[in-house]
C-alpha cells in the first residue's frame, strides 16, 4: 500500500498487551537498494517480529531502490505500507509524516542503511513493557563492509538519571535503536524537519523534558553501518548553523540552563571545524571503544 502524505494527525492507538509493534524507517534515493533489503529483512527476521513497517519514502527514489521496495512487498503481502511524496525534505519531515500512519502504539525506529540483530525486539520490548518506560534505546556496533566485522561500539549512559544529565551535552540514544511509545512521541511534539542532523536529539529531548521513562540496553542491538564520509558530514562550516540552531532552540526552551550551553556547544563547535582526519579519530578513538565481536 502507497499512501500520499500530508501532515495530519491521528489518535494514539490503546496500548496492546500483546505488544504488536510497527517498524518506522525513512529512505531516499541516493540509499543503496541492498542495503534497504538488507535492513529490512533484519527487521522480519527478528525473533519477534513488526505487525507493520512504515517506509517513508523521502522525494522520488531511482528506480532500482522501487525495485527493491516492490519486492519486499510481493515477499511480505500486508507487512509493508509506504508514504511518498514527490520532493526530498530530509529525515525529520519524513519521520514526522510516517509516525502517524504507524497503527501501533509501539514504534520501532529503523534505518535504511543499518542491521538489526535478531534478539533486538525481544529484548526491548522486554525492557519497555516488563520496566513499564516510554523509550528504550541499546548501545550500537559500527561497521564499514558487514555487521559481524565491527569497527567500534558506542558507551551510552543506561540509567535514567544518567541518561537525562547526558541529554544535556551529547545525545545518550542512537536513533535506529530507539523503540518508543507513539503516543508520548505525538505528545512531545512529533519529529521535526527544523533540525537537520538533530532530528533525534531534539524529539528525545523533549519526550525526556515531558517526563518520560528511558533506558538503554547495555549491549548492542543495532549495527550501524558507516562510510568513509561518516565523520566529514558531522563537521565543516555548513554543520555549524545546525549546530547553533539546535543548541540555542535547546537554551531558550529551558532544557539547557547557559552553562550547560556552552559546555555542549564549545566543544561540538571545535570537533566541526578540526580537519576531516582529526575529527575521525575523536570519534573512533575518543567517543567510541573498540570492540571484538
Amino acid at each position: 500500500m502507497r499512501l500520499d502524505k500530508s501532515l495530519d494527525s491521528h489518535n494514539p492507538e490503546a496500548f496492546d498487551s500483546h505488544a504488536p509493534y510497527s517498524v518506522l524507517m525513512s529512505v531516499y534515493r541516493k540509499e543503496d537498494p541492498s542495503h534497504l533489503l538488507e535492513a529490512l529483512d533484519s527487521m522480519v527476521s527478528q525473533t519477534v517480529p513488526p505487525e507493520e513497517i512504515v517506509l517513508v519514502e523521502d522525494g522520488r527514489l531511482t528506480g532500482p531502490l522501487y525495485v527493491a521496495v516492490d519486492e519486499f512487498q510481493s515477499g511480505h503481502p500486508g507487512l509493508l505500507t509506504v508514504v511518498s511524496y514527490g520532493e526530498n525534505r530530509g529525515l525529520g519531515h519524513a519521520l514526522a509524516s510516517g509516525l502517524p500512519e504507524c497503527r501501533n502504539e509501539i514504534v520501532a525506529r529503523m534505518d535504511s542503511d543499518d542491521y538489526a540483530f535478531p534478539d533486538r525486539m525481544e529484548k526491548q520490548l522486554g525492557a519497555l513493557l516488563g520496566e513499564h518506560l516510554d523509550m528504550v534505546g541499546s548501545q550500537v556496533t559500527e561497521f564499514v563492509t558487514a555487521p559481524d566485522e565491527p569497527i567500534a561500539e558506542s558507551s551510552l549512559p543506561c540509567d535514567s538519571k544518567d541518561i537525562e544529565a547526558y541529554s544535556k551535552k551529547r545525545n545518550p540514544f542512537r536513533h535506529p535503536t530507539m523503540v518508543f511509545r507513539k503516543s508520548r512521541a505525538v505528545r512531545a511534539g512529533n519529529y521535526s524537519g527544523e533540525y537537520l542532523y538533530f532530528e533525534d536529539w531534539d524529539l528525545f529531548n523533549r519526550m525526556l523534558a515531558d517526563g518520560c521513562r528511558a533506558r538503554n540496553i547495555n549491549e548492542p542491538l543495532v549495527a550501524m553501518r558507516v562510510s568513509s564520509d561518516f565523520y566529514a558530514r558531522r563537521g565543516g562550516p555548513k554543520y555549524l548553523p545546525h549546530i547553533w540552531k539546535f543548541k540555542t532552540a535547546q537554551l531558550r526552551r529551558g532544557y539547557f540552563t547557559f552553562w550547560q550551553f556552552l559546555t555542549s556547544t564549545l566543544p561540538h563547535v571545535v570537533v566541526c571545524l578540526v580537519p576531516n582526519g582529526v575529527r575521525s579519530f575523536i570519534y573512533t578513538k575518543l567517543l567510541r571503544k573498540g570492540t571484538n565481536r
